[in-house]
């Protein structure tokens, strides 16, 4: 997409529930997923990922009258929006969409009492707990070492695959297993890197 072209998904949810729980699912999911609030050409939005594996996520959010109102996207060629539909990136774009259903899923949970409790007495509510991405990161990882060693581009992919669960299962209650995704995972991308260029060297005949 050009930069001037807006290419966003965008989804509206008819809640229903009180602003005070929607406001703390939103902070917990900002958090959990490495959001912090920046800005996209002058435009308040909240922003995660990095620029070298993941890519630059966006995102905003509304709550007015019971309606959910969110906008995501990401950081794409030449500085424009990519949605996060197609082919182009879809390794950075797939995980991102799945937390967001996941969020979807959150936001809709039942309340007790539809919400409407004495001012004070806490509401137990379901939280996002991403341990499904959190293994998926480990498994990724220890793969991107095993095959990256044999087939570099398939490691590579693999690595940046479990780079990105990573990051959706670090504020899990399994961080300590994708922490070690996200090692192992650059890892994997370091093996398959040198693996590329020894075998590009020895094909050229430079060792």
């Amino acid at each position: 997409m050009g930069s001037g072209t807006m290419a966003r998904f965008v989804r509206e949810v008819v809640l229903n529930k009180p602003g005070d729980f929607v406001q703390f699912i939103m902070d917990d999911y900002l958090r959990k997923n490495g959001f912090v609030m920046s800005n996209w050409k002058g435009e308040p939005a909240y922003r995660a990922g990095d620029a070298a594996i993941e890519g630059y996520k966006y995102l905003k959010w509304g709550y007015m009258n019971g309606v959910f109102h969110l906008e995501a996207w990401m950081k794409g060629t030449f500085g424009g929006e990519w949605n996060l539909d197609g082919f182009v990136g879809t390794l950075q774009k797939k995980p991102y969409k799945e937390s967001l259903e996941q969020l979807f899923g959150i936001l809709q949970q039942p309340l007790p009492h539809g919400g409407q409790v004495p001012q004070g007495v806490p509401i137990p509510v379901q939280t996002l707990d991403n341990t499904g991405a959190a293994n998926l990161a480990l498994v990724f990882g220890i793969l991107a070492i095993v095959v990256g060693y044999f087939i570099p581009i398939i490691g590579i992919l693999l690595g940046c695959l479990g780079f990105s669960r990573a990051r959706m299962g670090g504020g899990s209650s399994k961080a300590g297993i994708a922490k070690a995704g996200k090692v192992l995972s650059i890892i994997g991308i370091i093996v398959s890197l040198l693996s590329w260029a020894l075998n590009f060297m020895l094909v050229m005949g430079m060792l």
